[in-house]
């Protein structure tokens, strides 16, 4: 912040409270002056009448106190302007010791079922129990409650895997995160090409579609595709190529959203987490994962 802005916000917060003390302690009446009164005033409406009464002074004490709070908490804690507060306290700096205090607590849970393997966690009523907690607060947001996947984001309860199901590879993905490129066609296989390619990509899922357009579009894959979906179509793990033979489609499976995929192509992002979770975390939180399919 500019020392511009610094003086404008200290200022203003100061002749607020400043104002504020005025004002109540000028209306307040003189501790001499008879607690009640039948003086009435010009305010009057729909039968109610205003009397010439000071404030209680249990009110007036609380106004005093709220005033005194305001000063004392500006003193000690950052709010007007640069100014960082006596006690130098900031929300990241009570983050950290938080999170540290928490990391002190919880790692030996953490540490008992780093022992075991994902597929052993996946066994663990205890260990599903924490992952599924930290797998709500860190993925479900693209992946949701139970890993059902949404439009462009993979369902992790069935059986279906890009990158491969087994416990290391799902711990390698939480980790690393996955960077997949569907590249664009339109531009090379033009209109007619890519109707042709997506007749037969249906056709090979067990969905109907024109013969003389698969055929056609057979030939296309089999000299674009195959270096990343296999010349049996059931996709290539280490790429992340997805199988177009077991009808479960990541960006949906009717012809416009197939179409689409080639034409335009498809750029899907996992997130690394490992700045974000230690190992033992993503270790638990794999185990989750990979009971969701077992």
């Amino acid at each position: 912040m500019t020392d511009f802005w610094s003086i404008w916000i200290s200022v203003i917060t100061i002749a607020v409270i400043a104002g504020c003390f005025l004002l109540v302690t000028h209306t307040r009446k003189s501790e001499i002056h008879k607690e009640t009164t039948t003086e009435v005033l010009d305010h009057s409406f729909d039968g109610v009448e205003e009397l010439d009464n000071p404030l209680p002074r249990w009110w007036f004490n609380m106004f005093m106190i709220t005033i005194v709070f305001g000063v004392v908490y500006l003193f000690l804690y950052p709010g007007l302007g640069n100014y960082k507060g006596y006690l130098n306290w900031t929300s990241y700096n009570q983050w950290e010791e938080e999170m540290a205090h928490a990391e002190e607590h919880y790692q030996p849970v953490f540490s008992r079922f780093a022992q075991l393997s994902v597929e052993q966690i996946s066994n663990d009523q205890k260990a599903l129990q924490i992952g599924q907690r930290m797998f709500a607060n860190n993925c479900a947001l693209c992946h949701g409650q139970g890993g059902v996947g949404a439009f462009g984001f993979p369902n992790l309860s069935d059986s279906d895997w890009l990158y491969g199901g087994d416990g290391a590879t799902i711990e390698t993905t939480i980790t690393n995160g996955r960077n997949g490129a569907m590249p664009p066609w339109g531009a090379v296989l033009g209109e007619e090409g890519i109707r042709n390619v997506t007749s037969y990509v249906l056709s090979l899922s067990g969905q109907e579609a024109n013969a003389k357009l698969v055929a056609q579009g057979k030939v296309t894959f089999q000299s674009t595709c195959v270096a990343c979906h296999g010349a049996d179509a059931k996709g290539i793990a280490a790429l992340g190529a997805p199988n177009l033979t077991d009808n479960v489609w990541l960006y949906g499976g009717s012809f416009e959203k197939v179409s689409h995929t080639i034409r335009q192509g498809r750029a899907g992002v996992m997130p690394a987490h490992k700045n974000l979770l230690n190992q033992d975390k993503i270790h638990l939180i794999a185990g989750y994962v990979y009971g969701l399919s077992h």
